[in-house]
């Protein structure tokens, strides 16, 4: 059987705890094992996995990725949420945490692009059900533009289920 889906990803950051409160309280990811000053496996709200995320830290003087700029590695990680209204929430969160970096709109996926603590760079995107994409969506359409999520929630609703398969309001 082919591979279904990413399970989890552990990242290296310099202070567990810091991160973890970061996760915690941006984007609801709860404990599940903590190994106080070395590790915690985190599992997002909606999710059924033993762990979402591992947080391992290596210290204040591990310096910044330089994946991206210098090195190959790993771009971002990309969290999907299941309504507009969620994605709203989170921004405003990000934006209270001071790390939202952007806002994209890929006409079949409204994406926030923030940063945790140590700089390492994440998404949050709401995927358009099958059932709204439509020609009109994706004809001409480019393949990123600015986000205007007030917009997309006017046009789709706040609460519309995204993902595949068919769109359920709620």
């Amino acid at each position: 059987m082919p591979v279904q889906r990413l399970n989890h990803a552990v990242l290296y950051v310099r202070d567990v705890e810091r991160s973890h409160a970061f996760y915690r309280d941006v984007l609801g990811f709860r404990a599940k094992t903590e190994i106080p000053g070395a590790a915690v496996f985190l599992q997002a709200e909606g999710s059924t996995n033993d762990h979402d995320l591992g947080l391992f830290q290596i210290g204040a003087g591990a310096g910044a990725s330089e994946a991206g700029r210098r090195t190959v590695g790993l771009y971002h990680l990309a969290w999907e949420v299941d309504t507009l209204a969620e994605l709203a929430r989170i921004r405003d969160a990000l934006l209270q945490a001071g790390a939202l970096v952007g806002a994209s709109d890929h006409a079949t996926t409204k994406a926030l692009y923030a940063r945790d603590p140590d700089g390492i760079e994440f998404e949050v995107s709401w995927l358009l059900p099958a059932d709204l994409i439509t020609p009109e969506v994706t004809e001409g359409a480019a393949m990123t533009a600015p986000l205007d999520l007030e917009r997309e929630i006017e046009r789709y609703g706040a609460q519309t289920r995204g993902g595949v398969g068919v769109s359920v309001p709620v």
